[in-house]
C-alpha cells in the first residue's frame, strides 16, 4: 500500500520543518541571525495513464491521466535576509551593518569567513577581534595609551589620545557583497563561507556599490519573529498529526484485508 510510504515522507518533512523552527526559536537572541525557512518538493509521479492517451478506437484522448504522487522531499532551507532592528549598546566596539553586506574575518586556517555579527572585541595585542577571537580585516589594532575609539558610518576607525586634541585614523572596515548571499554556507558561530552558488565575495567601503553604512554603538538584533514561528510550529505539528493519522488508516485497511474470509 503506497499510503504508508507517502504518509511517511510527510512526517519525515513535518519533522525537518519542526527541526527549522526550532532553531529559529533557540537563535531569537542570536545577534544578526536570519530567520530559515524550510521548503518541499513533491517527489516523481507514477504515470498509471499519461495525459493525452488514446482511449478508444475512435481516437478520444484522456484529458488529465492518472498520476499517482509519490510524496514529498526536501527542496532547501532558505534564509530570510531580512535586517533585524537594531538595539543600542553603547559600546565602542559594538558595531551594525544598516543594510547590505557582512564583516570579513581570518579564521586560524587562513579562510575568510563572513559575519554580521558586530559585537567586536579588543585582544590583548589590541587587535579588532569577534566574539571567538578571529580577526577582522583589515586587521586594525588600537594602541595601549588609546583613550577611546570613535567609528563613522564608512567603518573609519579613529584613536583619541590623552596628549592630543585631534583624533588619529587607525584604519577602515570593508564590507563584503555577494550576488547571492542565500548561497553563503553557515558554519556556526555566526560565520559564513563563500560557495560557488553565493559568487565571489566582492569587498567594498561600507556605503558605497550597494553596501550598507555601519553604526557605532549598536548591535543587529535576530530577525525572529517568535508570534510567526510558533504558529507555522503549530501548523508543523498538525501537518505530523495528519500524517500518522493515514499511516493508523492504511494499517486498518491493510489489517481488515488480511481477514477476510
Amino acid at each position: 500500500m503506497r499510503a504508508l510510504k507517502i504518509a511517511a515522507t510527510g512526517m519525515a518533512a513535518q519533522q525537518m520543518r519542526v527541526e527549522t523552527i526550532s532553531n529559529n526559536l533557540a537563535n531569537m537572541s542570536t545577534t544578526g541571525y536570519n530567520t530559515r525557512r524550510a521548503e518541499f518538493a513533491d517527489l516523481h509521479y507514477q504515470q498509471l495513464a499519461r495525459p493525452g492517451t488514446v482511449n478508444a478506437a475512435d481516437g478520444t484522448l484522456l484529458p488529465t491521466g492518472v498520476q499517482l504522487g509519490l510524496g514529498v522531499r526536501p527542496a532547501a532551507i532558505s534564509v530570510n535576509l531580512a535586517q533585524g532592528s537594531l538595539s543600542a549598546t553603547g559600546g565602542d566596539l559594538d558595531i551594525a551593518i544598516e543594510g547590505n553586506g557582512y564583516f570579513e574575518v581570518t579564521l586560524p586556517s587562513g579562510q575568510a569567513a563572513y559575519t554580521r555579527d558586530g559585537a567586536l572585541k579588543r585582544s590583548a595585542d589590541g587587535l579588532i577581534v569577534t566574539s571567538e577571537g578571529y580577526p577582522v580585516a583589515p586587521e586594525i589594532t588600537i594602541p595601549d595609551d588609546a583613550r577611546s575609539i570613535s567609528i563613522n558610518g564608512a567603518g573609519e576607525v579613529y584613536a583619541y589620545f590623552a596628549e592630543a586634541a585631534e583624533a588619529q585614523l587607525l584604519g577602515q572596515f570593508n564590507l563584503a557583497g555577494f550576488t547571492n548571499a542565500k548561497g553563503l554556507e553557515a558554519i556556526g558561530a555566526n560565520l559564513f563561507l563563500e560557495t560557488e552558488a553565493s559568487g565571489a565575495a566582492l569587498a567594498s567601503t561600507p556605503g558605497q556599490d550597494g553596501l550598507g553604512t555601519v553604526r557605532q554603538g549598536y548591535l543587529e538584533d535576530s530577525s525572529v519573529d517568535p508570534v510567526r514561528e510558533i504558529t507555522e510550529l503549530i501548523e508543523a505539528q498538525r501537518g505530523y498529526e495528519l500524517n500518522a493519522k493515514v499511516i493508523t488508516a492504511a494499517d486498518q485497511m491493510l489489517s481488515a484485508t488480511t481477514q477476510v474470509r
